[in-house]
């Protein structure tokens, strides 16, 4: 109970405006009730229902965010809790906004000499339909569309030939201004969470995710019992070494820290992984992949909870040298 007490009244931010509120309702409740049965004082807040000024009267001494997508997940509920001076759970500014967008993570990853399938970045308003045509023989057929700042595989489709691609593309247009066109890794679908930060980062337990006809798609992931999870993947130790190294790698080449979930496609003819994504706001449902995980390593769902919340943190410390009102 002390130890409950030392981390003071906490808010958990949950709902939110992003086409993942309802996902995000569900992982808040979850947490909120367990940080509650550890004897820790946490209060539900909406952000997607009150506002900032709202969010500073209540006077928390940190937050867990249990926003998903825009506005929880890409920086900016981030910034305005460094503003506002209050400890928040998972990345920073800056390493939200990067892991919030798919094609800036893939660039930082291939900077890192981090293994991503190869990709084109298309105008959501401005490509021509010749540009359209071409992208299946530059990345090959199948190939995925995605829209780069959406998550819960919200926004992505999978084209089969080029008579699909109009359509899709279309389909990721309603959600963002820019098209991620990657080439599609046929293969095994992984994911693997990541606590801790720098170098006291550590990978738990790999997931492999089989769902039905491999397509694990916003109700397969939340809402279906038909999908199978096997925790620990069955890998032998060199090779889940080896996807857990370069998960830890991309979670700090990004700058993550406290929390995040790395996916991956291990290719089916080779087993060599590729990242997909990062995730720096996981689901914490009943469904969810980080919590099972945790479980497979000896953490349950409460201990998992507070462990992520007392990693809360703010990322920008002031210059001792700056002072209000003073100019450089």
């Amino acid at each position: 109970m002390s130890a409950a007490m030392n981390l003071g009244k906490v808010g958990v931010l949950f709902g939110g405006r992003s086409a993942e509120r309802e996902v995000s309702l569900m992982s808040g409740t979850g947490v909120l009730k367990a940080l509650r049965d550890k004897g820790i004082d946490a209060h539900a807040f909406d952000p997607g229902q009150r506002s900032l000024a709202e969010l500073a009267a209540e006077k928390f001494d940190r937050v867990f965010i249990a926003l998903h997508g825009r506005y929880g997940e890409d920086g900016s509920i981030q910034g305005a809790l460094e503003q506002l001076g209050i400890p928040y759970t998972g990345p920073g500014v800056m390493a939200s906004a990067i892991a919030m967008d798919k094609v800036m993570s893939k660039r930082v990853w291939l900077s890192h000499g981090l293994p991503t399938p190869r990709f084109v970045v298309l105008d959501a308003k401005a490509a021509s339909p010749e540009e359209l045509r071409a992208i299946p023989d530059q990345l090959g057929l199948p190939l995925m569309l995605k829209a780069p700042h959406e998550g819960s595989t919200i926004g992505i489709a999978k084209v089969n030939g080029h008579s699909e691609m109009q359509e899709g593309f279309e389909l990721c247009a309603r959600y963002d201004e820019a098209i991620l066109a990657e080439e599609f890794i046929s293969g095994r679908e992984l994911t693997v969470p990541v606590l801790g930060t720098g170098r006291a980062a550590r990978a738990l337990p790999i997931v492999e995710i089989r769902a039905p006809q491999g397509n694990y798609d916003y109700e397969h992931k939340y809402f279906s019992d038909d999908t199978q999870y096997l925790c620990p993947a069955p890998l032998d130790a060199a090779l889940t070494a080896r996807i857990q190294d370069i998960a830890v790698k991309a979670f700090n080449a990004l700058g993550c820290v406290g929390w995040a979930r790395v996916d991956f496609m291990l290719r089916a003819s080779d087993d060599e992984p590729f990242l997909l994504e990062i995730n720096t706001s996981p689901g914490m449902t009943g469904h969810s992949l980080v919590p099972m995980s945790a479980k497979a390593a000896g953490m349950n769902y409460e201990d998992l909870c507070v462990e992520i919340l007392r990693s809360a943190r703010l990322d920008l410390t002031p210059s001792e040298s700056w002072k209000p009102g003073l100019q450089s």
